[in-house]
This record gives structure tokens, sequence and C-alpha cells, in this order.
């Protein structure tokens, strides 16, 4: 396996692939680290907490993707390609402070990557505490089910009331009417009844047998009878109608109830095991405790290659870039000063020219 060395003041040092790896992790510009073989420990170091946060971040979108679409390798492409770009961006977050300069102005220059930063270990951990607690948030994802079914059914039995309410109130309308009528003529058959046994009262002449008295009540039964009749013959169709309209109001809203309980079975996405941890955050000190701490810990992984960055002394390697990038800048304002003194030259000979 063919190494890397670099030699200095008569020294040899090798880099060996595991160490240049976590070198190109860092963002450092691995010609000139090869340079400096004491950088290469710090330098090292910073790009194993970038490799690890791209790890946890892969874990962490695979596990986030996998409770929405339920696919397995769909899950672990997606958790692939945003664990690349945050290696990538974390990369790019390093590898831009310099340590040249004032204090106070690297620390103008930190303040928009910290905060970067911090965000990104927020959006990280946050599919890990759903995996962590994952037995918690199952049990609080089954309470806000149940929570939303009732929810569901006290909204059908509003709906139930106002949709079939002006049906209920006619119908019972004519029941009350049908109970009149029935209650005249049980009165009328009562009243016959006395007439003819003779039993005394206001209405009876207490005249035992089938007088004219009975003859009459008689009579009186029969038109009420007759009346509660064709009362009856006359609404039985709107009766029918009637219990046709309620019975198609529940049977809809049963069919939606049942349609929607469904969906509220499925109830399980990113989003809804999202709400379970906040609730449970909400309703156990515990748990709000340990997401905390959890979410602190994924924030100071993604913060540190900064802060490491940051408080670190000025070293060879910072030396060194600023010369390259400042011999760069030379060389190009030098290219750009010959390029304006020919134009220049150019140009007067022109004007020679045209003076002649």
């Amino acid at each position: 396996m063919k190494k890397n060395t670099s030699t200095i003041h008569g020294s040899n040092y090798t880099i060996n692939w595991f160490q240049k790896f976590l070198l190109v992790c860092s963002g450092a510009n691995i010609h000139i680290i090869k340079k400096t073989p004491s950088e290469w420990n710090k330098f090292a170091g910073i790009g194993g907490i970038v490799l690890f946060t791209a790890v946890f971040a892969t874990l962490s979108a695979a596990y986030a993707m996998f409770t929405i679409f339920d696919d397995i390798w769909a899950s672990i492409g997606f958790g692939i390609v945003w664990g690349l770009m945050i290696f990538n961006l974390d990369r790019y977050i390093v590898s831009s402070i310099k340590k040249t300069g004032t204090w106070w102005n690297q620390i103008l220059m930190s303040i928009p990557r910290l905060i970067l930063a911090t965000f990104l270990g927020i959006i990280i951990s946050k599919p890990l505490e759903l995996k962590i607690f994952e037995k918690e948030v199952n049990k609080q994802l089954n309470t806000i089910i149940q929570r939303n079914k009732k929810d569901l059914q006290s909204q059908m039995n509003g709906r139930i009331l106002q949709q079939s309410g002006p049906f209920e109130t006619e119908k019972k309308q004519i029941t009350e009417k049908i109970a009149q009528y029935q209650k005249s003529y049980d009165s009328a058959s009562v009243e016959l009844e006395k007439e003819i046994l003779g039993k005394q009262s206001k209405l009876t002449s207490g005249k035992e047998g089938f007088g004219p008295n009975a003859k009459r009540k008689q009579e009186l039964k029969e038109q009420r009878r007759k009346d509660l009749e064709n009362y009856q013959k006359q609404v039985t169709a709107r009766l029918e109608y009637l219990d046709k309209e309620i019975s198609k109001v529940y049977t809809n809203l049963e069919t939606e109830r049942k349609s929607t309980e469904t969906f509220e079975d499925k109830y399980n996405g990113f989003a809804a095991r999202l709400q379970a941890l906040d609730e449970l955050g909400k309703n156990s000190a515990i748990i709000a405790t340990a997401a905390a701490f959890i979410m602190g810990l994924f924030i100071c992984l993604e913060i540190s290659p900064v802060l490491i960055k940051l408080i670190s002394s000025v070293g060879p390697y910072d030396y060194l870039l600023e010369k390259t990038e400042n011999d760069f800048r030379l060389y190009s304002k030098e290219k750009v000063e010959k390029g304006n003194a020919l134009t220049d030259f150019r140009i007067d000979d022109f004007k020679r020219k045209l003076d002649q």
C-alpha cells in the first residue's frame, strides 16, 4: 500500500490511509496539511467528529423516512444522501473558519456557523429521540388515537343531531298527534264500558245496560276509532319517509366515521410521533429531561468542530494556508496589474497611430 510521506528537518512522517481519510473529513487542504505533521492529530480529531456526525445524520434521516414511507430501501437511500449532505456541510463550516485575524473577528465569523451547527444538531437529534423513546411514543400514540376517535364520535353526534333534527322533530310531532287520537279513543272506550256496567260518574248515567247513553258513547267511540285510523293512514307514508331519511343520515355518518377511524388507526407518521414525544415531555419531567440531554448531546457534537477550531491556537497549518492564499492573491494582483499595463500600452500605441 502506498503511503504519503512528509519530510520535515530530516524526519520522515507517514500518513496512514485512515488518518488521511480523517484529514479529508476535517476539510483541511491535504497538500498543505502534509507539510505540518504536528497538526495531523488535531485535524484528524476534527475529521472524526465530522464523520460521526454524518453517520448519526444518516441513521436519523433513514429512521425519519422509514416512519413516513415504510420502505426500508428508500429510507436507506435517503439517509445516505442526507448524511453526505450533512458531511459536506460540516466540512465546509469547519474549513471556512480561518484562524488569522483578531480574536473578535474570529468570534464574529463563527457565530453564524455556530447557529447553523446548532440547528443541524436539533434536526439530527429529533428522529433519534423518537427511536430511543419508541415504546413510550407508541403508547402515547395509542392514547392520541383513542382521544381523536372520541372527539370524532362527539363531532359525529353533533352532526347527527344537526342533520336529522328536522326529521326527528316532525316525527315526534306526528307521534304525539297519534298518541292524542289514541288517548281520545281509549277514553271513549272506558266511558262506554262504565256506562254499560252502570258505574256512576260525571259522564255516565249510572244505569246498567246498553241504553241511549251507551249507544251515544258507542257512536263516539267508533268515531274516535275512525279518526285515529284515518290519521294513521294519512301519516303512514310520511313516517316511512322520515324514518328513511333519519336512517340515511345515520348510515352516511357511520360510513364516514368508519372511514375516518381507519385513517386514525394509521396515525403513526413522523409528525404524529413528534406530537406524541412532545406530549410525553409535558406529562413526564424525566422524559423531558432525557430528551433535552439527548438534544444537547447532538448539539454539542455538531458545534464541537467549530469550537475546537475556534479555541485552538494558531498552528503551522494556519500560517501555511494563509501564506498560500496570500501568494495566490499577490499572483492574481500581479497578473491584473500586468494586464492593465499592457492594455494601457496598446491604447496609447493606438492613439499615437491615430495622431500620425
